[in-house]
């Protein structure tokens, strides 16, 4: 229990603390957008590579060499924690939005980060809504910004983390019609860092392996139509590789 309070207050501490910088942010980035978009980024990777630490989460990455420093990627994820987004985020070379539930808008000071990072909210009952959104994304990577989703749509609570969920294929038209590289991220592990054992957090070892870059383009027709499937196969094949390393 120790360290879920001491990561309690560390998060609600940061958002908190976080507010002066949040106005100071604000100015600079009437001025610069870019300056503040890249300090932000910095800022909250530092705070969540401390999070980490202080879980007591050792990471292995494998395949980051297969991430493009210097163009949007559609990052695609199996998930099965909130600390996805720690150990996906603090690693992100170029900026990068992550598409979350419309409901964490509603938090406040984290929703104010979070749109400063180009985050979006899909509201996930509203199919018009959710169209909107993906658009949006599509915008985003087109202006140079990495969008991140996790295309299960929720957190998958399955015991077996090779039972993966569906996952949607409207995510993947952010790729189609944008033409950026999609970027399969394979997690084993994850669950055991707090949700295995709620609510404790106990140290525990994780992979992230960052597979080779998918071409939309240079799929065959029908690998194209059924993207979703193509990249779960891919995410699934890793993670079943990585369980003897964990």
């Amino acid at each position: 229990m120790i360290r879920f309070l001491l990561v309690a207050v560390i998060v609600i501490g940061f958002l908190i603390l976080s507010i002066p910088v949040l106005i100071v942010e604000w100015i600079i980035g009437k001025f610069s957008p870019m300056t503040k978009e890249i300090s932000s980024l910095r800022l909250i990777q530092g705070a969540f590579k401390f999070i980490l630490w202080v879980a007591g989460t050792k990471i292995t990455v494998i395949g980051e060499e297969n991430v493009p420093k210097d163009t949007p990627v559609l990052y695609i994820g199996n998930h099965r924690s909130y600390f996805d987004i720690l150990l996906t985020y603090s690693r992100c070379p170029i900026r990068t939005g992550y598409v979350a539930k419309k409901e964490m808008e509603k938090i406040p000071l984290l929703s104010n980060w979070m749109k400063y990072l180009h985050c979006l909210f899909l509201d996930r009952k509203d199919i018009k809504q959710g169209l909107k959104t993906i658009l949006t994304a599509i915008e985003k990577v087109k202006s140079g910004i990495s969008i991140c989703i996790f295309p299960e749509g929720t957190r998958n609570k399955a015991e077996d983390e090779t039972e993966l969920l569906p996952f949607h294929e409207g995510s993947f038209k952010i790729a189609s019609k944008s033409g950026c590289p999609i970027i399969p991220i394979a997690m084993n592990n994850t669950a055991e860092i707090f949700e295995a054992h709620f609510p404790k957090i106990k140290p525990c070892h994780v992979i992230v392996e960052y597979c080779k870059p998918v071409y939309v383009k240079d799929l065959d027709k029908n690998d194209q139509r059924h993207l979703g499937e193509y990249t779960q196969n891919i995410i699934l094949e890793t993670i079943k590789k990585n369980k003897e390393l964990v």
